[in-house]
């Protein structure tokens, strides 16, 4: 019986290393989300771009570029909200993905 316990014992030790091994990895580990963010340049992005942002589906992305051609290029990431359809809450999502 003894030989059995020691087994168990083994068996718990071995397997709760090895899973505090894996969690730490996974913590150290770059998101592969994350490390292949594409910054958009708003004033020469095309639609298919555009639609990467958070909030943009093709009719916005449409109308950033019209607004842009009617225009002329966006002088801040603000003048964004001068768009049909782009609003605060969308600016905030995307605002570090934005760039002039």
């Amino acid at each position: 019986m003894n030989k059995q316990i020691l087994t168990l014992i083994v068996i718990i030790f071995t397997f709760t290393s090895f899973q505090s091994i894996a969690i730490n990895e996974i913590k150290a580990a770059p998101n592969k989300a994350t490390a292949n963010i594409l910054v958009i340049d708003i004033n020469n992005a095309e639609p298919k771009d555009l639609v990467t942002l958070k909030g943009v589906g093709m009719k916005k992305a449409q109308a950033i570029v019209t607004y842009r051609q009617t225009n002329g290029p966006f002088a801040n990431i603000e003048d964004l909200l001068k768009v049909q359809g782009i609003g605060k809450h969308v600016l905030a999502e995307n605002k570090s993905r934005l760039k002039l």
